[in-house]
């Protein structure tokens, strides 16, 4: 197999504030696997949290499409990255699963079947996806839920951990106000102490939040069950919950887990943490980075195995250079094509 890769800017429409920074911008970089004139795509995001800049993905994805020269096809290539034959243990995940969806979306396309049908679901997934609202003003988080909601919106999710709590409390209250009937969910992205979280959560419930996804800081899984057990409103365990071996330690003991395909590895060891969880009383949340509908669209192809689906990373940008699941309506959807089912943007060149 031949294989190339690109790195682009994906800028995004506005700056997103979250407790622990504030982004305006990230590096993609795509990978492309080719054979006999049949591509597949890959998109591996920078991240300053998970410690990637573009000149190591670009490095790790060079060594990766040097290896895969040895392999004539997609499949042969898939089993031996499942494998650990062709990234090794030491390789971020977020270039394993770059590298994995250019196999599915070439091995989909050879097959002349749409990704989530290799994954054995029959119908194309569709499902509400929430829409985040970053820390901001009050007026402004209003004006945003409300233009959400008429778009179609009927999940949003609001971003906490402001220096002062009462912010977050106001914040989600004007926003319960401007959209009485939205599903809303929490996100202080571990910015809490416990007794924070003790004082906080009840307020929250009161204002009608479905669910908080780490309110505590990650690194102490035991605290983060404990508060689970007490909440008065689900508790998703996202930063605490890296690996396989962290969902089975957090299985039962927490609400649901947020399942990020770059944080994971992947959509095969995303299925294998929904597999270790079935059952538990842990139910499964998809997520994701800010990155394109290239980025996003293994994701999509498993959106409707979980409770929570939060894939609005492709919609926080000014410019999405992919296109092909949607989104704008408040619903992402996989389509019938083979392969991943997405497609550069009209206007920029052909893949």
């Amino acid at each position: 197999m031949k294989a190339t890769q690109r790195t682009v800017r994906l800028d995004l429409a506005e700056p997103l504030r979250i407790s622990r920074s504030t982004m305006a911008a990230r590096d993609a970089v795509w990978l492309t696997v080719e054979v006999d004139g049949l591509r597949g795509h890959g998109e591996a995001v920078t991240s300053v949290y998970y410690g990637l800049d573009a000149g190591t993905l670009e490095r790790l994805l060079a060594a990766v499409a040097t290896d895969l020269r040895r392999f004539r096809d997609p499949e042969s290539a898939l089993d031996a990255l499942r494998a650990g034959e062709l990234a090794g243990e030491d390789t971020p995940p977020a270039v394993t699963a770059a590298v994995e969806s250019a196999l599915l979306d070439l091995a989909g396309k050879r097959a002349g079947s749409p990704v989530h049908r290799l994954l054995g679901a029959a119908t194309a997934p569709v499902a509400a996806t929430a829409r985040t609202i970053g820390i901001t003003s009050p007026v402004r988080a209003a004006a945003e839920a409300r233009c959400l909601t008429a778009s179609g919106f009927a999940v949003i999710k609001v971003k906490a951990g402001a220096p002062d709590p009462e912010e977050d409390v106001e914040r989600v209250r004007v926003i319960r106000d401007a959209a009485p009937r939205a599903r809303l969910l929490l996100d202080p992205n571990g910015a809490w102490t416990t007794a924070q979280a003790d004082a906080l959560l009840p307020r929250f419930a009161e204002l009608g939040v479905e669910a908080v996804e780490q309110p505590l800081a990650p690194g102490d899984p035991e605290a983060l069950g404990a508060l689970a057990a007490r909440s008065p409103l689900p508790v998703i365990a996202d930063e605490d919950a890296v690996s396989l071996e962290d969902a089975r330690r957090l299985a039962g003991r927490v609400h649901g887990v947020n399942v990020k395909l770059a944080k994971c590895g992947g959509v095969h060891a995303a299925l294998r943490i929904a597999e270790a969880i079935d059952g538990s009383g842990t139910a499964l949340m998809l997520g994701c980075l800010t990155a394109s509908s290239l980025g996003l669209a293994p994701a999509v192809h498993l959106a409707d195995r979980a409770r929570w689906a939060d894939l609005d990373g492709h919609l926080l940008l000014a410019h999405d250079p992919w296109a092909g699941i949607g989104g704008t309506d408040g619903f992402v959807r996989a389509s019938g094509l083979p392969g991943l089912g997405v497609r550069r943007s009209p206007g920029e060149e052909a893949a």
